[in-house]
């Protein structure tokens, strides 16, 4: 057994059990993620995720740039459906009826989920770092499927108190130019099934003035949570929301139908500017920064939207109707009293929900009624943007009226994303502000730069959705990728199960310390190549292939690869010609790290345990993963192989460590062999020389280890 398995196991474990919560959490509901592209976010089976729907968490999900921590910016988001003159499975007639997923009711009184699926391309790759699966997020795959058009597709069906059965696919795409965005297409049929068995209730009834109404309640993004205030950011105090396509303004040079968002001003914060979310003095409550974050980089800089790609005419007439959604508008996230306890068979409240829901186009935007004079008030902003409520405001947009005769459908697509300058813009126009280098107008013209990015963003999935998915296709990335630590430095290899004609080369990336940090090609390697390591020999036998320098022993390195193809000239979906494309590296990206390990211990005399006495209360960074809590204590010195046997006070074997790494170093990560943690306590290791090459071959070091939970 790989010595390092032990040193992450934990981590492991707290993976698992995330697995096994979003298998089967939520009394009835499923989450499943898609993770493949820069864009992460994950879906319920009951077709809406609502607030705190899978944790007990106000921001989750919606994360971009997805290798960077703390970058959700979704609070919740909700669908409902509602229509006039209904008559339910027994007989009772209501002049409305609306029916409920979030943004805060979970959806179980009024939808029936029948079925989750998920289908890939290709099958998901393996990552592993010295043995253990290096997960970010679980992948649960169903299907694999290589005749798919996108790389990755969520589906799932679900029954309805209104006699609606709703499909839902949601596409990603991890081409690099579209993987901002994930396409879901809804669809909405008059089966008259009201429940979760085959039996239909309503087979007669037709659904007058039916209405679909989105809610997305966004908070732009929870790496600021606390920097402002306390916890504004967090529900979405402090959003700014705005459209385009809702005809209100003239002259508007876009013409796509979207609603966005982004971080807006927060005025009880006065210490400077906050638009952008620049982090002079990071509040680390929650681990959501690091105490030394003190450059000033902007930690907000994300624009975050829905487009309309599709919205059927009628149940007879498949034509995108322009005028859709027929209602563009914002409500109270927290003060609405439509949001709080949602009831189907409360006539009075549905009334007021379905009025709000056919509200048309009418109302001012959010953005303007904030600041009236535009993108110039957005820059240089003024005004409180959550306008004396108590909990900002959400953007939404509803379908209809339509008539769903029984058998009938809709079809709604849009694409939900991210978008805005480059991390490295963000930090430098941050340091520049907090120097005095730019006025806050200049940083706010530069975040701004930002709703381009995302209008970029809206134009290439409305292109990629016209072409019926048909965008170029980057390389398969490779179908295992492997990092193992050793003392003479890191080894990687790879498998490829793509067609090796479609690639130039695979990129080999690194970075150090931290996962989201900077990544730098470390080696191009041929087609034909399936493995390299990462140490002094090698650039010494291969100097040209190397770009970046020898790891260091006592750091931390992550590392991903990518397939790179051929020169790109097909533009199908604004996909820019003349570049590369290369396989995304979510696929391959390492989430645990990697290792230089010491060189073998030259006598068991000098074998040491640090930190002892073991006290994380004392110094978080004690800990492997202090973001997972992971525990570590090391043995330095020890024979390149060994074995290390760990004993409670009375005798009792908790734990046995095998080490043939050819290193001196070998972690224990306080877990017993059956995976418990152990308890505060005085422990004796006894450790094994057994390297047959060592003068000290057979030898016993003793050592004793104070731990201190």
């Amino acid at each position: 057994m790989i010595q390092l398995i032990h040193r992450v196991a934990s981590f492991f474990f707290n993976i698992l059990l995330l697995f096994l919560f979003f298998s089967s959490s939520g009394a009835g509901q499923d989450y499943r993620w898609l993770n493949v592209g820069d864009f992460h976010n994950f879906y319920s089976s009951v077709g809406s995720e609502r607030e705190e729907g899978f944790i007990n968490e106000q921001q989750a999900g919606w994360q971009w740039p997805a290798i960077y921590r703390s970058q959700d910016a979704q609070a919740a988001k909700g669908l409902w459906l509602g229509a006039i003159n209904n008559t339910d499975d027994r007989g009772v007639t209501r002049a409305v009826r609306v029916i409920h997923v979030g943004p805060r009711a979970n959806g179980l009184v009024s939808f029936f989920p029948l079925e989750m699926t998920t289908t890939s391309k290709f099958a998901p790759p393996s990552v592993f770092v010295d043995g253990v699966e290096a997960l970010s997020k679980p992948v649960i795959n169903d299907v694999i499927d290589p005749n798919l058009k996108a790389d990755r597709q969520i589906y799932t069906k679900m029954n309805s108190l209104l006699g609606v059965t709703v499909e839902r696919t949601i596409s990603q795409f991890s081409q690099e130019f579209h993987d901002d965005y994930h396409i879901l297409e809804y669809v909405f049929t008059n089966t008259g099934n009201t429940d979760a068995d085959e039996e239909i209730e309503l087979p007669n009834q037709t659904l007058e003035d039916f209405v679909i109404f989105f809610q997305n309640r966004m908070a732009p993004v929870q790496a600021v949570r606390f920097v402002i205030g306390n916890n504004p950011v967090g529900w979405g105090f402090n959003t700014m929301n705005d459209r385009r396509g809702d005809g209100q303004i003239g002259g508007e040079p876009e013409t796509f139908r979207a609603q966005f968002a982004w971080h807006g001003k927060y005025p009880p914060f006065t210490d400077y500017d906050n638009i952008g979310g620049p982090i002079w003095v990071p509040n680390t409550l929650r681990g959501y920064l690091e105490p030394t974050d003190t450059t000033g980089r902007l930690g907000a800089y994300h624009f975050v939207g829905t487009v309309t790609l599709h919205a059927d005419a009628s149940s007879t007439n498949d034509s995108d109707d322009p005028n859709q959604p027929f209602t563009m508008t914002e409500v109270g996230s927290d003060d609405a009293d439509v949001n709080f306890q949602n009831d189907p068979f409360d006539t009075g409240q549905m009334a007021d929900e379905y009025n709000l829901m056919t509200s048309g186009r009418e109302k001012t935007r959010h953005a303007y009624i904030v600041e009236p004079t535009g993108l110039p008030g957005f820059i240089e902003p003024t005004n409180d943007p959550s306008l004396n409520t108590s909990g900002g405001w959400s953007y939404a947009y509803g379908y209809g009226p339509y008539i769903l005769a029984p058998g009938e459908s809709v079809r709604i697509v849009i694409a939900e994303g991210s978008s805005g300058i480059s991390r490295e813009l963000a930090e430098e126009t941050g340091i520049a502000f907090k120097a005095g280098a730019i006025t806050a107008k200049e940083k706010n013209e530069v975040v701004f730069q930002g709703r381009d990015s995302l209008f970029q963003m809206f134009d290439k999935a409305i292109s990629n959705y016209n072409s019926d998915f048909n965008i170029p296709s980057a390389p398969a990335p490779p179908s295992s990728f492997f990092v193992n630590s050793l003392g003479g430095g890191v080894e990687i290899d790879w498998e490829y199960t793509g067609n090796e004609a479609d690639i130039e080369s695979f990129e080999i990336y690194r970075a150090e310390t931290r996962v989201d940090s900077t990544y730098r090609l470390v080696y191009r390697a041929e087609p034909v190549e399936r493995f390299f390591k990462d140490g002094d020999e090698e650039r010494e036998l291969s100097p040209g292939k190397f770009f970046a320098p020898t790891p260091t022993r006592g750091r931390d390195y992550y590392y991903y690869i990518t397939a790179v193809g051929a020169v790109n000239n097909d533009n199908t979906g604004l996909t820019p010609v003349g570049t590369k494309l290369r396989s995304n590296r979510h696929y391959t990206q390492t989430y645990l790290p990697a290792r230089l390990l010491r060189e073998p211990g030259e006598a068991m005399s000098q074998i040491r345990v640090v930190p002892n006495p073991y006290n994380p209360n004392v110094d978080a960074n004690l800990q492997l993963d202090p973001t997972f809590g992971i525990d570590r204590i090391s043995f330095y010195e020890v024979p390149g192989k060994c074995r290390i046997e760990i004993y409670t006070e009375l005798g009792e074997l908790v734990r046995t460590i095998v080490h043939d790494k050819l290193s001196g170093d070998v972690d224990w990560d306080l877990r017993t062999d059956s995976r418990q943690r152990v308890v505060s306590g005085v422990y004796i290791a006894r450790i094994v020389n057994e390297d047959e090459n060592d003068d000290e071959f057979g030898a016993v070091a003793i050592r004793k280890i104070v731990i201190i939970l």
